[in-house]
């Protein structure tokens, strides 16, 4: 049923194995204090709501060290920026850490922080004749390259017994994929949160499937890199300590955090709810589930041609630091 996928990650992983031979990252300011890169993607998570409370900068100063934020649209730059040194930590999906483990990148995934079963979705119009998965055939499909999103539409179109050939691929990021998806350009959106839950809330748009709806479990992950773990285990330990700390306020205060995020952003606070409510958020090791539903993303991705070679996705996990955090 799979036909070969080849183009879907080698650009990406041709940047990454570039990335990887450059700088391995400014660890001193300019003051000469010790500098922490975290990259940060989209406005509704954990760290996007650390780094508007400073959770991060105050636990940092106590250990004499500064944290600074990058800012990504996705997971294949936010992972081209750990690649090259240019950041300490990141979030992303699962693909991500897929490509650079392909691409030889040396980093760990030190943590898990979603299931994914509720973060990727296939959206369309409100008013779409699209009805399930086999009516894709023929049709335009958005899509964020190298994503978690990627690979999950992969994995639908193989649910529904189509190839990749069945669908014009239409390679687009999240502020490109949405005013396609409203404008028509595109036919249908494989996407994760919040855009997903945005689009159905601004627009009508209709959920096609979700990773529940297919019990696709694609696990999210922090990860870090090697040689900062090694250098600094302890403050790796303390990232990992301050993620939880605002997990856990996020998660139990969600009203009032919708209430503070819909504000900042501009967005009805039911919007900002049903994400936070989706999305689940835990810290965990990398568990003998997680690791069973990340080897079969790879080796869908290798079977399918997305990767050019088999791996052993346990190498680049490292559960030592989240675990004695989480003591």
């Amino acid at each position: 049923m799979i036909r070969s996928v080849k183009f879907v990650l080698p650009a990406l992983l041709v940047v990454l194995l570039l990335g990887a031979c450059g700088s391995q990252g400014a660890e001193k300011g300019s003051n000469q204090n010790p500098v922490i890169h975290i990259g940060v993607q989209g406005k509704t998570g954990i760290l996007p709501y650390a780094r508007e409370k400073k959770y991060f900068e105050k636990a940092f100063e106590k250990e004499g060290v500064k944290a600074e934020w990058h800012e990504f649209a996705s997971g294949p730059p936010h992972f081209e920026a750990l690649a090259s040194g240019r950041i300490d930590f990141g979030a992303t999906g699962g693909t991500p850490l897929i490509a650079g483990q392909s691409g030889g990148v040396d980093f760990r995934g030190i943590a898990v922080t979603s299931d994914g079963k509720k973060g990727n979705s296939i959206i369309v119009p409100k008013d779409s004749s699209i009805k399930e998965l086999k009516d894709l055939k023929g049709k335009k499909v958005a899509v964020a390259k190298g994503s978690s999103a990627y690979n999950f539409l992969y994995m639908a179109l193989d649910r529904a017994g189509l190839k990749d050939s069945d669908i014009q691929l239409i390679q687009l990021q999240p502020d490109e994929a949405r005013p396609a998806l409203d404008n028509g350009s595109v036919d249908a959106w494989s996407t994760w949160e919040p855009y997903s839950t945005t689009a159905v809330f601004q627009t009508e748009a209709k959920i096609l499937a979700s990773g529940e709806d297919l019990n696709i479990n694609a696990p999210s992950f922090l990860v870090a890199r090697t040689k900062f773990t090694k250098e600094h285990p302890e403050l790796t330990v303390t990232f990992l300590k301050t993620y939880e700390e605002a997990r856990k306020h996020v998660t139990e205060n969600i009203d009032e955090v919708s209430e503070e995020i819909a504000k900042k952003e501009n967005l009805d606070v039911e919007i900002i709810k049903t994400v936070l409510k989706k999305s689940e958020f835990i810290l965990s090791p990398t568990t003998d589930e997680f690791a069973k539903a990340h080897q079969e993303q790879a080796d869908f991705l290798y079977k399918s041609g997305g990767i050019n070679k088999e791996l052993d996705t346990s190498k680049v996990i490292d559960n030592q630091f989240v675990e004695e955090a989480l003591k």
